[in-house]
C-alpha cells in the first residue's frame, strides 16, 4: 500500500492546490505532500534493502534497489524545491498572484507524480505514458514566467522531447513484438527480463536503438541536447533543480532498466553504444561550458556531462563501474539541486543571470555566496565532495578493465569542465560587487531550502550510511553484470 500512496499523494496535493483559493496553502499542502512522499519512499528503500522487490499490485506498480535509489532523490528533491518555491515563487508571480500559484503548484505537484509514476510502474506502456506526462507537466512550469525567452524554451522543450517520446515509442512498439515471439505474456519489466534469452538479438538491437535516442532525447545527450540549456534556464528555479536534479536522472533510469535484457545478446554491443553517447556528451558539454554566459545554463550543460559520465560507467561494465554509476546518480542530484537553489538565490539579489554582472556574491549576500561556492566546488567534482569520489570510482574501474582510451578522454574532459565550472564560479562569487549592489535578505524558506540542500552534498562525501551504501550497491547490482 506505501507505493500506491506515494503515487496518490502529489495527485492530491495537486487537487488541493488548484480549488483552494488561499495564496498559503497551496505551499504549504505541497510541502506536507513531499514530506509524505519522503517519508513512504525511505521506508520504502529500507524495505527494498531487507526484502528485494516490493510489489503493489502485481504487473503495474513495484519498486526494486534502482527504483528506490531514484524514488528517495525524486522525493528529497521535491521537498527542497517545495519549500525554496515558497519564497521565490511569491516574488515571481504579479498581479493575480493566487491563481498563478494555483497553477503553479498544481502543475509542480502533478510533475513530480509523473516522475515517481515512471519509476514505479512496471508496464512499460504505462511507463512510456509517464515519460510523456513529465513533459506535459513540466512544459507550463519552464514557460510560468511567460516571457517571450521562456515560451520560446517551452517550445523548444515540448517539440524535440516529443519527437524524442516517438523514437521511444517506436523502440518500445518493437519490445513489446520481441518479448511476446519470445512467448512473454505481460509487458513488463520482470517479464522482459524472464524471456529476455528467447527475444530475437536483431529486433532488440533496434529497439535499443530507438529507445535510446528517444529517451536519451530526454534525458539531454548529445546531439539531442539542445533543447535542455534553454528549458532549465528559463525555468523558475525551483522547478530547474527537480529538471536538472531528477527529471533527467529519471528517465536515464528507464534506458538502465533495459541492461540486464541487452547484455543476454553480446551482437548487440550495448556497452559500446553507452560509452560512445556517454564520451560525446561528456566533451560536448566540457567546450560548452567554457564559452557559456549565463550561470543557470552554466549549470544545464554541467547536467549534460554529467549525464554523460553516468553513460560511461555504464558503457564500462562490471561491479566497480556500476557502482560509480549509482553513486553518480545520487551525487549529481543532490548536488545539482543545491547549484539551482544557489542560482535562484543570486537571481533573487542580483537581479540577472549573467555571469558578467555578478561579482563579490559572498560579500553581497554570505549566503548565497557560499551556497554557490560549495555547490560550484561540489558539482565541479572538487574533493571531499561526493561528485569527486563518483568520478574518481569510475576512473579507477575503467583503468582496471583496461579501457585506457575511454578513460584518458574521460579523464581530459572531466579536467576541462572543472576548469571552466570553478573559472566561472570563482569570478562570481570573489572579487568586489558592483557599486550598485545591494544587500538582499533571502527569504526564510529559501534559506532553509539551501540548508536542507547543503547538508548531503557536505556529509555524503565525507561519510555514507551502510544503508545508503548497501542501496546503491544493490542499484549496482541490478544493472546486471
Amino acid at each position: 500500500m506505501g507505493l500506491l500512496f506515494i503515487l496518490v499523494i502529489p495527485l492530491a496535493a495537486a487537487a488541493f492546490s488548484l480549488v483552494h483559493a488561499d495564496r498559503r496553502f497551496a505551499p504549504a499542502i505541497t510541502i506536507a505532500g513531499a514530506l509524505a512522499v519522503l517519508i513512504l519512499a525511505l521506508k520504502t528503500a529500507f524495505m527494498v534493502i531487507k526484502t528485494g522487490e516490493i510489489v503493489a499490485i502485481a504487473d503495474w506498480v513495484s519498486c526494486n534497489s534502482l527504483s528506490a535509489l531514484i524514488l528517495l532523490l525524486v522525493a528529497f528533491v521535491a521537498l527542497t524545491s517545495a519549500v525554496f518555491s515558497w519564497g521565490y515563487i511569491e516574488g515571481h508571480t504579479g498581479s493575480d498572484r493566487v491563481k498563478k500559484m494555483q497553477r503553479y503548484y498544481s502543475r509542480f505537484n502533478l510533475f513530480v507524480f509523473s516522475m515517481l509514476a515512471v519509476v514505479l510502474f512496471s508496464q512499460l506502456a504505462l511507463v512510456w505514458v509517464a515519460v510523456e506526462l513529465t513533459t506535459l507537466m513540466s512544459v507550463f512550469l519552464v514557460s510560468f514566467e511567460n516571457t517571450r525567452q521562456a515560451l520560446e524554451a517551452a517550445w523548444k522543450y515540448v517539440v524535440l522531447t516529443c519527437m524524442g517520446a516517438a523514437f521511444a515509442l517506436i523502440g518500445i512498439l518493437l519490445l513489446y513484438w520481441a518479448m511476446k515471439s519470445a512467448g512473454g505474456k505481460t509487458f513488463t519489466w520482470e517479464e522482459l527480463t524472464t524471456v529476455s534469452q528467447g527475444i530475437n538479438p536483431g529486433i532488440l538491437k533496434t529497439a535499443f536503438i530507438f529507445i535510446l535516442v528517444g529517451f536519451g532525447t530526454k534525458v539531454g545527450l548529445v546531439p539531442m541536447h539542445t533543447w535542455l540549456p534553454d528549458a532549465h534556464s528559463q525555468a523558475p528555479s525551483p522547478v530547474c533543480a527537480l529538471l536538472s536534479g531528477v527529471e533527467t536522472t529519471t528517465i536515464l533510469y528507464v534506458i538502465l532498466r533495459l541492461l540486464p535484457v541487452l547484455e543476454v545478446s553480446p551482437s548487440i554491443h550495448s556497452g559500446e553504444w553507452f560509452l560512445v553517447s556517454g564520451l560525446v556528451s561528456v566533451g560536448a558539454a566540457a567546450f560548452l561550458l567554457i564559452q557559456v554566459k549565463d550561470y543557470k545554463r552554466l549549470f544545464a550543460f554541467s547536467t549534460v556531462e554529467h549525464m554523460g559520465i553516468i553513460m560511461v560507467a555504464v558503457g564500462l561494465g562490471g561491479p566497480a563501474a556500476h557502482l560509480g554509476a549509482t553513486y553518480q546518480i545520487l551525487s549529481h542530484s543532490i548536488t545539482k539541486s543545491l547549484c539551482f537553489f544557489a542560482a535562484g538565490s543570486t537571481l533573487l539579489i542580483a537581479g540577472t543571470r549573467e555571469i558578467s554582472s555578478v561579482r563579490g556574491l559572498i560579500r553581497t549576500s554570505p549566503i548565497a555566496g557560499g551556497a554557490f561556492l560549495i555547490g560550484g566546488l561540489a558539482i565541479a567534482g572538487a574533493p571531499p565532495f561526493a561528485v569527486f569520489l563518483s568520478e574518481f570510482s569510475i576512473l579507477r574501474a575503467g583503468i582496471a578493465g583496461g579501457h585506457y582510451i575511454a578513460i584518458t578522454l574521460l579523464g581530459i574532459f572531466i579536467l576541462m569542465a572543472f576548469a571552466a565550472v570553478m573559472f566561472h564560479v570563482n569570478r562570481m562569487v570573489f572579487g568586489m560587487p558592483p557599486e550598485d549592489a545591494v544587500r538582499t535578505v533571502l527569504p526564510k524558506t529559501v534559506v532553509i531550502s539551501l540548508t536542507m540542500a547543503l547538508v548531503p552534498v557536505i556529509v555524503l562525501g565525507l561519510y555514507i550510511p551502510d544503508s545508503l551504501y548497501e542501496l546503491l550497491r544493490l542499484a549496482a547490482a541490478s544493472l546486471g553484470r
